[in-house]
């Protein structure tokens, strides 16, 4: 027995201690009322006491203790409990009786009486009790045979006692107490010799359930069937008196009887460990050879019957001869069904095997059937093309010859498992392991396998192909596509793995991440096929360029993105270490620079910016890859086509900007942010013909701020993705609230257009909805000709082709269309080409020294030229001195706005500006220009020329102007 099996077997050892006890006490009690009835009990009285109230009083045990039992368990026996309680109580009820009789009246008991009545309905309930715990036949032929082996007990029985005894209790006499005393002498036995025929019946057929308890209940009652048959004997009966020894058999039956349901209960607490089953099974056999004898054991019994009649020399009696004839005729009848149920079982048998036979011998799957030994018994045909291995010559030989020796380890441990298992709960068990064909290759082979006869079954089945097919899904999940590298969740993996197994001699592992510049334009250019071919071809420099055989890794992370692992060295020395991979990444860069030939023999070049990262102690993988890269990212940032080290103020970089994208969304969705108008004049006449919308943050002290200021970070659209789609919730809330409110002061008198600056970028982008501003307009009323969008961005990606299309849908509703910064960027003469502009705003820095500088004014007056051949409107932005108004004007500038008319204003300040109409413009003064030279300002700086006349002594007066960038909160 296994270790598992000893343990769960030492509770048993226990229950049967326990249950011990009351298997003394049964027999010290029964013991006890024998040993009195053996010495007469010590006085008549008490004998006949003892004899018919003891009796009475322990079948009414029985009777309660069935009761019990039977109303506090349901299931299929609990008729037979019951049923069993109802023959103890009239059992019980009769000895009552008849103790009435003897003891109470004092006078011997009448024939027949109602303790006779209750006798005989004893055996009734008992003998239906037995039917229900015979276990129930699953055929009719099987019905009739048990009805007819329950007949042959009973005839041989009859036949034999007939023969002995109750020939002789038969006679009757001519009155009618005469008849019913013989009749009550006849039906006893034959009431008993049914009970035994069920008892030795059930014997063999009882039902597997508390198994015990029923064998309790069938030696109670053949006890007392036994008590009865002594009691038929006329020697016996003439001489029976009440508290003999007879009635301790019919006590120690009443009392067997109570004791049973308690078996019952402690068989199902106790549950007896599966390690004691086989031997249970083992007694299976032996009962059904018993069963099929016993009918020839009855026909064996009433043969002795009547050769006993024959030897004693007494005719043959009808009883008898008629009894006989019928065991013999329910013999045969019964061998006839036994015949023909055997012959039908073997055809079925017969078939059986043949449907088997046939599924084995078509089946595509192999059936092995292995000894203990590890010897192949038989070989399905299948054989030979699974394995090209003919079933013959697999038969015979060994089974562990056959698997592969790296497998063999795994399958004999799971064999050994599994045959240490109990059957009952792990029936099946399935291996894969690699089995040698007939050509030597080595086959997947997949088994299932089962117990037979001390020996194993495998079914097993060739799964290589789908061995194959998922290795190969496993790659594609692990690798890219177009370049065959390891994909970012492989790549994952093998840092995480160098990482966490990272020694003291592997320092200097690192991860470099590398992104092309330059892709997009050759997808855009050459084609997305030629871009392919550019990938697959860096791919192959990088994995070239990269140590083999030294746990080094190359991969696509996704686009024009790769990264490599490169393992440490061992290097200890910090400077040492970060020299040598930043030259590995440097060379990396210059040969993913090197020219690339794509289709059609085209030559295409990109750049690479690679980023470095060091796996620090404590560093975890996916902060490793972070941190490669935000050094990627920087060297982007920093000009491209160059290697960054990562250093850790990259990382407080990331987090401040994060922190200012929250705040401006926390603060946009609090309504911290206001906006402000600034005026824009007309410098011929003063009067405001537009204001200016500008964003400013509230901040607790009350000052306002811009959104540069607020968030120190660009609001043009090239940062990073997060700042990129801030800046565009920002255009959105600056947009609806500018319109908003402009539609308002509209409403109250105040036409004035609005000028709102929008990204050109946030013009053209997919989120953004196709007639968004036209639905704006709609939706508050604005006449269309009241915007000006000021476009402030310039950056080449954005796609013209759909920004002009988008533009021009505009302009065509009455939306004016302005390009702020005019002259500060290299794409403005590209839009001003392309694009239906309207007006141009001047770029503050061309603005801020037009006056001190002849460069500058010459710059200045070119533009505004360009604007004037055009038929454009000019703004110019940021202009604080009256010296800058007359100059620009002089130039042919149209408008203006800044500080020196007025900065931004809140709306109660700007319906005061509004009501006023306009802004004094300085006049022109006299010329002072000699020479070319323009007048300069006294204590300014010199301008690039260079004054020839005398410099004006008086100085200009200006009032204090406040900076646009910070306004008082006006009282409210």
């Amino acid at each position: 027995m296994s270790a598992t099996g000893a343990v769960l077997a030492r509770p048993s050892v226990s229950g049967g201690g326990a249950g011990l006890l009351p298997q003394v006490v049964l027999a010290l009690v029964c013991g006890g009322y024998a040993a009195g009835a053996i010495v007469g009990w010590g006085s008549p009285q008490l004998a006949l006491v003892m004899g018919d109230f003891g009796l009475s009083a322990a079948a009414f045990a029985a009777a309660a203790s069935c009761l019990w039992h039977g109303r506090r368990h349901a299931g299929r026996l609990r008729p037979a409990w019951l049923l069993f309680a109802a023959s103890s109580a009239m059992a019980g009820l009769g000895n009552a009786v008849w103790g009435w009789y003897e003891v109470v009246l004092d006078r011997s008991v009448p024939t027949p009486s109602v303790a006779d009545f209750c006798f005989l309905l004893f055996a009734p309930p008992a003998i239906v009790g037995m039917l229900v715990l015979a276990k129930r036949p699953t055929s009719r032929a099987r019905w009739i045979c048990l009805g007819l082996d329950a007949w042959l007990i009973a005839g041989s029985l009859v036949t034999l006692s007939w023969s002995l005894a109750l020939a002789h209790t038969g006679e009757f006499g001519a009155d009618g107490a005469s008849v019913a005393r013989g009749a009550l002498s006849l039906a006893y036995p034959l009431l008993d010799i049914v009970l035994v025929s069920m008892v030795i019946v059930l014997h063999f057929r009882r039902s597997s359930g508390n198994r015990s308890a029923i064998n309790t209940a069938i030696a109670a009652f053949a006890l007392t069937v036994l008590c009865d048959a002594l009691f038929t004997s006329p020697l016996l009966r003439e001489h029976y008196r009440s508290g003999q020894i007879l009635d301790a058999g019919w006590f120690a039956g009443s009392a067997l009887l109570a004791y049973a349901p308690w078996v019952a209960r402690r068989e199902a607490a106790q549950n007896p460990p599966p390690a004691r089953r086989p031997a249970q099974q083992s007694v299976v056999p032996i009962a059904g050879s018993l069963a099929a004898l016993a009918p020839y054991l009855a026909a064996a019994v009433c043969t002795l019957g009547v050769l006993f009649n024959v030897m004693d020399g007494r005719p043959i009696d009808g009883v008898v001869l008629f009894t006989a004839c019928a065991v013999v005729l329910a013999l045969v009848v019964r061998q006839a069904i036994m015949l023909m149920d055997n012959i039908r079982l073997t055809q079925e048998l017969a078939q059986k095997e043949s449907h088997f036979r046939s599924l084995v011998q078509s089946s595509s799957d192999v059936i092995m059937i292995a000894a203990p030994t590890g010897i192949l018994r038989y070989v399905s045909p299948a054989a030979s093309g699974v394995y090209g291995r003919d079933a013959e010559e697999l038969e015979g030989s060994e089974l562990a010859s056959l698997i592969h020796p790296e497998d063999l380890g795994s399958v004999v441990h799971e064999v050994r498992r599994f045959l240490a298992a109990p059957p009952g709960e792990e029936p099946t068990t399935r291996i894969e392991c690699r089995f040698r064909s007939g050509s030597g290759d080595w086959l997947n082979v997949e088994s299932t396998i089962n117990r037979h006869h001390g020996g194993l079954i495998f079914n097993s089945r060739d799964v290589t192909e789908r061995v194959r097919l998922q290795a190969q899904l496993q790659h594609n999940a692990e690798h890219d596509p177009l370049t065959d590298l390891p994909n970012r969740a492989l790549f994952t993996r093998r840092v995480a793995h160098a990482v966490a197994g990272r020694r003291r001699t592997d320092a200097g592992t690192a991860v470099l991440f590398i992104d092309l510049d330059g892709f997009k334009a050759v997808n855009d250019t050459v084609g997305h096929h030629a871009g392919d071919e550019l990938l697959v071809q860096a791919a192959r420099r990088l994995q070239e360029s990269v140590r083999s055989g030294s746990g080094d890794c190359a991969a696509r992370l996704g686009g024009d993105e790769f990264a490599a692992l490169i393992l440490g060295d061992g290097e200890g020395d910090v400077g040492n270490r970060e020299q040598r991979i930043m030259e590995i990444a440097d060379r990396l860069r210059l040969r993913l620079s090197q020219p690339y030939r794509v289709e059609g023999g085209t030559e295409v070049r990109v750049a690479a910016s690679i980023g470095v990262a060091f796996a620090e102690p404590g560093t975890s993988p996916g902060a490793l890859m972070r941190n490669a890269d935000l050094a990627m990212y920087r060297a982007k940032a920093a000009g491209k086509n160059r290697v960054e080290l990562y250093a850790p103020q990259m990382q407080a970089e990331v987090a401040r900007r994060a922190e200012a994208a929250t705040r401006l969304r926390a603060a946009l969705h609090d309504g911290e942010f206001v906006l402000l108008h600034q005026p824009v004049v007309e410098l011929t006449s003063g009067r405001i013909t537009a204001v200016a919308a500008q964003a400013r943050w509230r901040s607790a002290q009350g000052i306002l701020f811009t959104p540069a200021e607020f968030l120190r970070v660009a609001d043009n659209g090239r940062g990073s993705g997060e700042d990129t789609a801030r800046t565009a919730e920002l255009s959105r809330w600056m947009l609806e609230a500018a319109v908003e409110q402009a539609a308002q002061r509209r409403r109250d008198g105040h036409p004035v257009p609005v000028c709102v600056r929008l990204p050109a970028s946030r013009l053209v982008d997919k989120s953004m909805p196709p007639k968004a501003v036209e639905t704006l307009l709609a939706r508050h009323g604005l006449p269309s000709g009241a915007l000006i969008l000021e476009l402030t961005d310039s950056d080449p990606r954005v796609p013209l082709d759909e920004l002009e299309h988008r533009l021009g849908a505009l302009r065509r509703l009455g939306v004016r269309i302005a390009l702020d910064g005019f002259g500060s960027g290299y794409a403005a003469i590209r839009a001003l080409r392309r694009l239906p502009i309207d007006v141009l705003k001047l770029d503050p820095g061309l603005v801020e020294g037009v006056v001190e500088s002849s460069r500058l004014h010459k710059i200045t007056a070119g533009l505004l030229r360009i604007a004037g051949d055009l038929g454009m409107q000019s703004i110019a932005e940021g202009v604080e001195l009256p010296e800058q108004i007359v100059t620009l004007r002089g130039m042919g500038c149209t408008h203006a706005q800044g500080a020196a008319f007025s900065g931004p204003l809140d709306e109660h300040r700007l319906r005061r500006a509004l009501l006023r109409g306009g802004y004094p413009v300085p006049r022109p003064e006299p010329p002072l220009l000699v020479g070319g030279a323009l007048p300069i300002r006294h204590g300014g700086h010199g301008g690039h020329g260079v004054s020839h006349g005398p410099r004006r002594t008086e100085p200009h007066t200006h009032p204090p102007t406040r900076s646009n960038t910070e306004t008082p909160v006006p009282p409210t």
